[in-house]
């Protein structure tokens, strides 16, 4: 039921009103009210302070880890899997794209010490999930007062899982590269590797290392890992075969200088550098310089018959051995009589080879050397790179020595790119380890006739067919090259009677060669299946004949057909020197 009111009928105000005693008529609410009111208003201002306070002070605490952080501290998160920042170093990949070298993002560990609630506590704790930690050093790094400390660099996802579990205060992840190589050591003293902040310490890690850290494209280099993996397996194979101290080997491309495979044994892990040796580290190719034997007289050969001092048809006397104060130049296993150039250079007469080196003469000799650059440093992109030993004054005694292998020693990297400008056309380029541009021009000089190298390929292919390289040969690709066996000169002067070097330098194909593959063992023992020989032709022609073997098919070079190279080799040994043909 509504219930009218009448209009005249004034209504009655809910609450009890009160006249201002300083305005008349005006109503207010009673005191208690008003009090309340107050009351509510003052809560809210107060709580909307402390929000503004506390924004504040976390927009200070980002500023503060953002901008004012100090330059020698990293900037941090304990946030797993913030955004991954660019790398800081260039990869390093092969001449087919393979990758030798590159950074992955990862965690590293650290510590403002001062946000730290229980040093001691916390580092036991961090101990028990990182066992290389020592806690009681932890704790007093976190004690020292520091502002900043680092605790562990470079971990695992794992390790910082596992840090992040236990909410440590006072520790905080900075992201890091760490450089890592896929390949391990299959190409160590190349690459070489790096320190913990991805400094660049060995190969071409430290060669290189301003262009690395360019950020840019990867680094191409000449190196193909399938012929790398080829020639360190077989290194490996002959290094554990015969007993050895070390091994080392080289292929080359003598049209453009390019290095193919470099291997030193021993090598060494560069995801580990910590754990190598002084001897693992030592690169025997291209720091190493060695007095190398008999494969030494090809150079011997192509500079008289460069100087036109002799002729493939001439000969010298090597009937006896020569006398020179108190020392003895003879033959190993001699034959007594005159030879042929050809039959000097096949029975690796080091008389024969005196002989040749006295008809040009010292000078000429030296001449000779400097213009295939045995006489300096080589250039290459390796920081570790040795320098000849040559000797000083260059007397007749040194000329004659040198003829044959001893008083001068080089590096297999010298050797190597020597031999590539005999059998080339005699052209010298430099060695590289960077890829050059496909078609691109080379640079070169040309430091033999081509006439000479072409006499020169003769001479090698010969060394295979009928001398001391035979165990070399592969069918259809026509090995030419050289044998060489050296005694190691010793810690205190003189030689080290059956410490041998056992070489081999080759080139294929003889026809037209394209690579040049040299190997180096370093102490080998005569076993049973060499009747105890130690020689460059039982131990490292066979090396030579496996690598070359197996690379060959991988380059795409397939085999000649066996009568495609004439056979000049009968003629060429069938005439024996004849007297006075010679000096």
């Amino acid at each position: 039921m509504i219930r009218l009111r009448r209009k005249d009928k004034p209504q009655r105000s809910p609450l009890p009103t009160v006249l201002h005693p300083a305005a008349p008529g005006r109503v207010e609410p009673p005191r208690r009210n008003n009090q309340a009111l107050e009351v509510a208003h003052n809560r809210v201002v107060l709580g909307v302070a402390l929000f503004v306070i506390a924004f504040a002070a976390l927009a200070f605490k980002l500023l503060e880890v953002v901008v004012l952080q100090p330059a020698d501290e990293p900037r941090g998160s304990r946030i797993v899997g913030a955004p991954v920042r660019a790398v800081d170093r260039a990869a390093i990949v092969d001449r087919n794209g393979h990758l030798l070298a590159t950074s992955l993002a990862t965690q590293s560990l650290y510590a403002h010490p001062h946000e730290v609630d229980d040093a001691d506590a916390d580092a036991r704790k961090l101990a028990r999930v990182l066992p290389e930690i020592n806690a009681p050093a932890l704790t007093l790094n976190l004690q020292s007062g520091r502002t900043f400390i680092w605790v562990r660099r470079k971990l695992t996802p794992q390790q910082q899982y596992e840090v992040n579990r236990l909410g440590l205060p006072g520790f905080y992840f900075r992201r890091e590269d760490q450089r890592v190589y896929p390949q391990g050591s299959l190409a160590a003293h190349v690459v070489g590797f790096t320190d913990i902040d991805n400094k660049g310490l060995g190969g071409v890690e430290l060669k290189l290392d301003d262009r690395l850290k360019t950020k840019g494209e990867p680094v191409e280099l000449s190196l193909d890992i399938r012929v790398q993996h080829v020639l360190r397996e077989e290194l490996l194979a002959a290094q554990r075969r015969f007993s050895a101290e070390g091994a080392a080997g080289l292929v080359l491309d003598a049209e453009t200088g390019e290095v193919l495979a470099l291997v030193s044994l021993p090598d060494f892990e560069p995801n580990e550098p910590a754990t190598a040796t002084p001897e693992a580290r030592f690169n025997r190719i291209t720091l190493g310089v060695y007095e190398q034997g008999s494969t030494f007289k090809l150079f011997t050969a192509a500079m008289a018959l460069d100087a036109g001092t002799t002729t493939l048809s001439r000969g010298y006397d090597a009937s006896r051995p020569i006398q020179i104060g108190r020392f003895t130049i003879s033959d190993y296993k001699g034959k007594n009589r005159w030879l042929t150039v050809p039959e000097i250079i096949v029975y690796s007469s080091n008389i024969g080879a005196v002989r040749m080196a006295l008809d040009v003469g010292t000078e000429g000799q030296k001449a000779f050397l400097k213009r295939f650059q045995m006489l300096q440093a080589p250039s290459i992109e390796l920081p570790e790179v040795g320098a000849p030993l040559v000797p000083s004054p260059w007397r007749e005694i040194n000329t004659m020595t040198i003829a044959f292998g001893h008083g001068l020693s080089v590096s297999p990297l010298q050797m190597a790119n020597g031999v590539a400008a005999l059998v080339n056309g005699g052209i010298l380029r430099p060695a590289t380890l960077l890829k050059r541009a496909p078609d691109g021009p080379v640079a070169g000089r040309q430091v033999l006739k081509a006439q000479t190298s072409e006499q020169m390929r003769t001479l090698m292919r010969l060394v295979v067919t009928q001398g001391t390289g035979k165990k070399a040969e592969v069918p259809g690709y026509f090995v030419a090259g050289k044998t060489g066996t050296a005694e190691k000169v010793g810690a205190h002067g003189g030689y080290k009677r059956k410490a041998l070097l056992s070489s081999f330098v080759g080139a294929f194909p003889a026809q037209a060669p394209r690579y040049v593959v040299l190997v180096m063992v370093d102490e080998p023992h005569g076993i049973k299946e060499t009747m105890g020989y130690a020689t460059g032709g039982w131990v490292a022609a066979p090396i030579i004949h496996q690598v070359i073997a197996r690379m060959a098919p991988l380059l795409g070079i397939e085999p000649a057909p066996l009568d495609a190279v004439p056979d000049r080799g009968g003629a060429l040994m069938a005439a024996n020197g004849r007297p006075g043909a010679g000096r």
